[in-house]
């Protein structure tokens, strides 16, 4: 097998062609290839796909690949020469088998060439016996073999406003390019076939062309005329033309293959998002919820398959579940999953009750392939994003945490706290009174007035005249604690606030012209109370 000089562009053409190419040498009783070659073709034509998996004539259906219009132009050499040997007889007989594979979407441009070209049917591939029956009964004894002008007139067919997106130019010639003298392409080479390539390469911007060459004789260097104007084009050498029926036959499913590629191409790059059907807040106060998760796959052609799904989320410690860990989308296909989400937003300080609320963003693992790549390989890369793509925004969860007790427990024990300090504080400021406290005038002979303590605040009116308070305060010293008298005194006609003077146990104080003396019960005088006291004053000097 020999295939035209191409650039890297036509690679990716010619791998389409390389497994149609395999299986015809396989069959092919006179090859000029070893064996060793063949079966190597053979075995990646035929590579391994899961036995659950599609064959191509069924991926074929499902993508509608028959409905899908493709342009072939046949070029047959009528020339004097392809009447030997009964070429002419099989190229008419096998041609009808290869228009059977057909079908009436398909548009044919049958075109005979020796001295110059002429076009014998164009139209739809509907009828095989119509275009054959188009043919000359026999070749032309006398003509040559104008390759260049067969071309000009195909690509002019291939040119056309309404040409199908995917083109296969099929040669069948014996010879080499041998044109009559008045021709534009006097040579097998020069500018004439600069242009040719040129429209060739232009009609491939737009259309998914292909050229497949058989020369069908030894010294058929023609054919490679093709490959020069083609870029993606095929030759094949068979044994004898014998082999014609199975080449023409994988020529017709190479084009199939080109045309799903072309079907396919659209889903390049595009695979299986995955988003929350539902961004609503969600509770987890009482325990787990549920959420919905929906995988969708982008393609419009190509069933897609998660292998080791698992979701996760991102910002709130959820363990999710619900997912299976394989699942298959057919194209443009959404499926909704029911999750359960258990966890919550963390608790943080102090433990109040409390709402606290998180967004939890969608990630889900797992490898992203079809079932349809081992089974379309090398023709047709499928190049789908191994990873599920996450749209939508994230999903609001909250949930209530910490004691409902926490804060009147708090409250409680900051008021038994006061309680208590201001317990302290009026054992302190404010202890009960005993004994008695007599005040008398300091000039002057007189009566005392004597008051008895009781409670922790007494109030007294000397016959004097004024008012006055009297309360306690309890204080620590070397002998012991002990309760001191503050005394607050304002004598009448007077104004502002009142004087004041402390009295311990037994002792003598002096405040607004009175003398007041302090004498305890023995309980609440305390150690030295008895030292301390002193006698009744009735008068003073």
């Amino acid at each position: 097998m020999k295939r035209s000089a191409c650039s890297p562009r036509a690679a990716t053409a010619l791998r389409r062609g390389a497994a149609v190419a395999a299986a015809l040498l396989a069959v092919l009783s006179a090859s000029a290839v070893p064996a060793t070659a063949s079966a190597e073709f053979s075995a990646s034509f035929e590579q391994g796909a899961p036995p659950s998996a599609p064959t191509r004539d069924e991926i074929y259906r499902e993508l509608g690949v028959a409905d899908q219009p493709v342009d072939y132009v046949v070029l047959v050499d009528t020339s004097g020469s392809m009447k030997a040997k009964g070429r002419y007889d099989t190229v008419r007989a096998t041609l009808r088998t290869f228009l059977g594979g057909l079908t009436p979407t398909d548009h044919v441009a049958l075109i005979t060439f020796d001295d110059r070209p002429e076009a014998r049917y164009i139209g739809s591939a509907g009828d095989p016996a119509k275009i054959v029956a188009r043919l000359p009964k026999a070749p032309d004894p006398a003509g040559g073999t104008d390759i260049g002008a067969a071309l000009d007139q195909g690509l002019r067919e291939l040119e056309r406003t309404d040409a199908a997106r995917v083109a296969s130019v099929v040669m069948l010639t014996d010879g080499r390019h041998d044109p009559p003298a008045k021709t534009a392409y006097p040579k097998s080479s020069g500018a004439a076939w600069d242009a040719l390539r040129k429209r060739a390469e232009a009609l491939g911007k737009r259309t998914e062309l292909g050229g497949y060459a058989v020369p069908l004789g030894s010294g058929a260097t023609g054919a490679d005329r093709l490959g020069a104007v083609v870029e993606n084009t095929l030759v094949l050498r068979p044994g004898s033309i014998q082999d014609l029926g199975a080449y023409l036959q994988r020529a017709g499913d190479s084009t199939r293959a080109r045309s799903a590629a072309r079907l396919l191409a659209e889903d390049r790059g595009k695979g299986v998002t995955a988003s929350w059907k539902k961004t609503g807040v969600h509770d987890l106060t009482d325990g787990p919820a549920t959420a919905a998760v929906t995988f969708r796959s982008a393609t419009g052609h190509v069933p897609l398959t998660v292998s080791g799904a698992r979701v996760s989320v991102d910002g709130v410690p959820l363990d999710v579940t619900g997912v299976p860990k394989r699942l298959t989308l057919e194209p443009g296909e959404s499926r909704t999953y029911d999750i359960r989400l258990d966890g919550g937003p963390p608790a943080s300080g102090l433990p109040y009750r409390r709402t606290e609320v998180g967004s939890a963003a969608l990630r889900v693992s797992g490898q992203v392939s079809s079932p349809w790549q081992p089974v379309l390989a090398p023709e047709a890369e499928l190049k789908v994003p191994g990873a599920v793509e996450i749209t939508g925004g994230p999903l609001t969860v909250r949930a209530e945490v910490g004691s409902a007790y926490f804060l009147p427990a708090v409250f409680l024990a900051f008021a038994a706290a006061l309680a208590l300090g201001w317990l302290w504080w009026r054992g302190v400021n404010r202890p009960v009174l005993s004994g008695e406290l007599t005040a008398a005038p300091v000039f002057g002979e007189a009566i005392p007035d004597r008051i008895a303590l009781s409670g922790r605040r007494v109030t007294f009116t000397p016959r004097g005249g004024g008012r006055g308070t009297v309360h306690g305060r309890r204080r620590r010293t070397a002998d012991g604690p002990r309760v001191e008298l503050l005394i607050r005194y304002t004598p009448d006609g007077t104004s502002g606030r009142p004087d004041r003077v402390t009295c311990g146990p037994g002792a003598e104080a002096v405040v607004g012209g009175l003398a007041f003396t302090h004498r305890p019960s023995d309980a609440a005088a305390g150690p030295g109370a008895a030292s301390d006291a002193v006698a009744p004053r009735t008068g003073r000097s």
